[in-house]
């Protein structure tokens, strides 16, 4: 038989934390986890945390019998960009503003003059400026060059062009670039980065891509050259902040895209491995804890911050907290005083709960610093034969009996009692208020993380489910729920979540612009540079797909476009039969089977219906088990023409609140895809929808749905 007959297809995802480097290979056809393998993430070694993922995925495939032929797919979080911006491990960035004319040359030079960014902690990208008015170069190319050999004599390892209204025409940004790669400098165009207008925060945004150029490029070339020797030769794809993942070629022009990479591989294995459609997440690794939101099947999205700073790069709104399963405590004669946000990992401690019971002889308290100018009241335990340990989160939340046996974070509850004592009786009182005092300073910081959330996307808490990820998932995430109320979930394979979630992740690229009155053209226009964008970082064309938002109260049009690489993977989901959708409705809901009723269905969707007094509660399920529609009252329309019946809807459903019109949100449903539209112009609304629908070619109705908004 042919061996070409019975390989398999493996995708091979690693995901970088701030403890471990975990890889999991799956099987591209089920999805099955075929092996795992986790090192010791390589913060200290000369190839920083890549060396780490080489080892980590070279590991994975030789523990697990897998032969290198077989692997289609490998991607990666990365730390690297997020590592490089808090240890000031940047270059020094020239920029070259431009403007056309004396009057836009002059407002160029004030806005693109940006003082060196801060960082935080005395870390600093350094900048220096100059200004071009275009017009001269014109007549004299010389200029040009010029100032390009200017910022080089001035120290600038990177360049960035930026030019006024760049984003319309970004020809000298490209002839700024162009010189710079002849002076073998790097350089990043301003227009390249983001299609937003505003000329400042574009600028910035471009500045702090540059400043991590060097670093970046250093590390996806050892990375792609390492996966090469190991005779793999798959694109090697890099994980994004928003969720998405890019070829290594497109992560070396934009590597700022790649901030909250690790986070990100945590929401994409909640909801494409778990089927969390409504939910707050919490990944907890042994540094760090990522909170954010997931709802009706979608992350939430947001601009990210660098210090201070606002930039122009989409990523996942989420949170993240120096306190996790590994962070240590600090304490004094009262008690605990603080937990994080230096873990056991940085301290090089074990934790008590990971040690044998019979190790922990003659436990004695010391304090100490674990790296300089940290507070000198971090807690070890020193024992007998000299060996130091560590108290942390994990630790207490065993020792309160928190963490069930089949939990990734059990240890050994003896073991992480008798360290505790020790600190107990330091303290004057008993192991069970340590303990409770150590989960008390972690439920403080992550509290108010949470209730933010909720308010901020306004998240019902009767339907909140909490799912916990992340090897420390337990070690937080049961207390944390249990006093707030909530319901939570540790999903099996929780310690892997992150590096599932790179396995399966989709190429995304965004395109984002600034519309005033956006005509059909328009809109046809942004979706197929998104398109094209997806297809340049690595997705196949058939398999792009491209969902437009307007924002009413900018004018910002936005255009998603997601696909799949050359090797396509199947649904790790099994198709959910009407009972099963019933089901989940009815958890959902938190009511019995028999008040849930199924109002329509379709090819790919259930809908169904709860009646609470003249209120229409709605669920959309499809046939994967995403809860896609989640609504306190809705409207559903089955319908030939969905003009008419939005225009209907518009109307009927208008609801006036302190002087304010409030609008339906409408969701259509056409053939396997569910769409959702808002905006507070019905004409708008409506020529979104036509860009939409506008390659929909099929007999079957639409369904409208529409939503009043809270």
């Amino acid at each position: 038989m042919n061996d070409n007959l019975t390989k398999r297809s493996v995708r091979v995802g690693i995901d970088v934390g701030g403890t471990h480097t975990k890889a999991v290979c799956l099987d591209n056809d089920t999805h099955q986890i075929l092996g795992k393998s986790s090192v010791k993430t390589t913060h200290d070694h000369k190839d920083g945390v890549a060396a780490g993922v080489v080892q980590c995925f070279i590991n994975c495939l030789n523990e697990n019998s897998i032969d290198s032929s077989e692997v289609v797919f490998v991607a990666h979080s990365t730390t690297q960009a997020t590592n490089a911006l808090v240890e000031g491990d940047v270059a020094k960035v020239g920029v070259i503003g431009l403007g056309t004319g004396v009057v836009e040359s002059f407002l160029v030079k004030v806005q693109t003059n940006i003082k060196n960014i801060e960082l935080g902690m005395g870390k600093r990208i350094e900048t220096i400026s100059t200004c071009v008015n275009i017009k001269k170069a014109i007549k004299n190319p010389e200029i040009l060059q010029s100032a390009v050999k200017t910022m080089m004599y001035k120290g600038a390892q990177v360049i960035v062009a930026s030019k006024a209204f760049g984003v319309d025409n970004p020809d000298y940004e490209l002839k700024v670039q162009q010189l710079a790669q002849s002076q073998n400098l790097l350089c990043t165009m301003a227009s390249e980065i983001t299609k937003l207008y505003g000329l400042v925060r574009r600028t910035k945004t471009a500045i702090i891509n540059g400043s991590i150029l060097p670093k970046m490029i250093d590390t996806a070339t050892s990375t792609e050259s390492s996966i090469r020797a190991a005779n793999v030769d798959v694109p090697l794809m890099i994980m994004r902040g928003d969720g998405g993942v890019m070829e290594i070629t497109e992560m070396k022009k934009r590597p700022v895209l790649t901030m909250l990479s690790g986070p990100a591989a945590s929401v994409m294995g909640s909801l494409m491995y778990l089927r969390a459609s409504n939910g707050i997440y919490f990944e907890v690794g042994g540094t760090t804890t990522n909170i954010g939101v997931i709802k009706n099947g979608r992350p939430s999205i947001d601009y990210s911050q660098v210090g201070r700073h606002k930039t122009f790069i989409s990523s996942l709104d989420v949170k993240v907290l120096g306190c996790a399963g590994g962070s240590m405590v600090r304490a004094n004669k009262n008690g605990i005083v603080d937990v994080g946000p230096r873990s056991a990992h940085i301290a090089g401690l074990d934790y008590c709960v990971y040690t044998n019971a019979k190790e922990i002889v003659s436990p004695q308290i010391e304090f100490f610093s674990p790296r300089k100018g940290d507070p000198n009241d971090y807690v070890a335990i020193k024992l007998a034969s000299g060996k130091r340990l560590a108290i942390t989160n994990s630790c207490a939340a065993n020792v309160l009996g928190l963490i069930d046996q089949e939990h990734f974070s059990k240890g050994d509850v003896e073991a992480a009692t008798l360290a505790l004592q020790a600190l107990a009786d330091y303290c004057n009182t008993t192991v069970e208020t340590i303990a409770t005092q150590i989960m008390e300073c972690s439920y403080a910081k992550i509290m108010p993380v949470v209730m933010h959330f909720i308010e901020k996307y306004k998240l019902d808490r009767e339907q909140i489910s909490m799912v916990g990820v992340g090897g420390g998932a337990s070690s937080l995430i049961v207390y944390i729920a249990k006093k707030m109320g909530l319901s939570f979930s540790i999903p099996e394979n929780a310690e892997v979540i992150s590096s599932i979630g790179v396995a399966l992740a989709m190429v995304r690229d965004v395109v984002e612009r600034v519309i005033p009155s956006p005509t059909k053209n328009d809109l046809n226009a942004i979706k197929q540079e998104a398109k094209n964008k997806a297809i340049e970082s690595g997705a196949t064309a058939d398999s792009v797909e491209v969902h437009i938002d307007i924002d009413p109260q900018t004018f910002k049009v936005t255009a998603i476009a997601t696909g799949s690489t050359e090797v396509k993977t199947s649904s790790v989901l099994n198709e959910l039969d009407e009972q099963g959708a019933r089901q989940l409705v009815a958890m959902d809901f938190k009511v019995d089977l028999q008040q849930v009723s199924l109002v329509e269905q379709t090819k790919y969707f259930y809908f169904y219906q709860r009646q609470n007094k003249d209120l229409n509660a709605l669920r959309v399920v499809d046939k994967k088990g995403f809860i896609r529609v989640q609504s306190s009252n809705a409207y559903l329309v089955k319908s030939s023409s969905y003009v008419t019946t939005v225009r209907r809807l518009w109307e009927d459903m208008a609801k006036y609140q302190s002087e304010v019109i409030l609008r339906p949100d409408f969701y259509i449903c056409a053939g396997a895809r569910l769409m959702d539209f808002s905006s507070i112009d019905l004409d708008q609304l409506l020529l979104l929808m036509e860009s939409q629908l506008s390659d929909f070619c099929s007999n079957e109705e639409i369904i409208v749905i529409a939503t009043n908004r809270a």
